[in-house]
């Protein structure tokens, strides 16, 4: 629990502490917060899966043989490192706007002193600001702005993606409630099962459920951007 609450700080700060906002940044950041959660507890039961898989052996060394002969595919490590890929996603817009905001203010600071002497108040071009003071990242001004974000939003759709690929072709076949006939050359036969089988699929199910959400939102949001960014509509 520490690990997660520590993981989650950083996450909400710069969620809510940023100058520069955009068009449903705050439901990304959600979606990283949900994320890991959901890491966290599907990893739950999968801390001593090495325990919980056992053969009518009495050589470790067969069990451990049978072992990676039935999980031959990545799992834990996998999941973490896609998670770093999905905030490598998001953190590519945030670096974006950040560079979009150090460009206004330059440019704004240029305009009041070339507009000095007019007596007009100059605007930073691309962007505005809201009451509460942070600077709104404006996409209807901006296309090339409204392409970069549909670029990380289509990055995440395919990690995503490939998360669940992942889940559901690596991961779920492992986790059956079946036998395992194992035969190895060390273990010419040998008989392996798995304890709390349907738990450990539970995870992967609970997994690639927000994985889904996060992929239908995205695209649902990628169509919005389309139509009323690009299109007008």
């Amino acid at each position: 629990m520490a690990a997660l609450v520590t993981g989650l700080i950083p996450i909400l700060r710069t969620a809510v502490d940023a100058t520069t906002t955009y068009k449903c940044r705050s439901l990304w950041f959600g979606f990283l917060c949900i994320r890991l959660v959901i890491l966290f507890l599907a990893e739950l039961p999968f801390t001593k899966v090495d325990a919980d898989f056992s053969c009518n052996s009495s050589s470790s060394i067969c069990t451990q043989a049978c072992f990676n002969r039935r999980f031959n595919k990545p799992m834990l490590v996998a999941w973490n490192f896609i998670y770093v890929l999905v905030i490598i996603s998001v953190l590519l817009m945030e670096l974006f706007t950040s560079h979009l905001r150090s460009v206004a203010l330059k440019r704004k600071v240029k305009a009041e002193v070339e507009m000095e002497v007019q007596g007009k108040e100059a605007a930073a071009p691309g962007v505005s600001t809201d009451p509460k003071g942070k600077t709104v990242l404006d996409l209807h001004r901006d296309r090339g702005s409204v392409g970069f974000y549909l670029f990380s939003i289509v990055l995440r759709i395919l990690i995503e993606t490939w998360f669940v690929y992942i889940l559901l072709s690596w991961n779920l076949p492992a986790l059956s409630d079946d036998k395992f006939n194992c035969s190895t050359d060390i273990c010419p036969s040998a008989v392996c099962v798995l304890r709390a089988a349907p738990e450990k699929r539970m995870s992967i199910y609970a997994l690639a459920s927000i994985s889904g959400m996060i992929i239908v939102v995205s695209v649902l949001f990628c169509m919005y951007a389309i139509a009323h960014y690009l299109c007008n509509f």
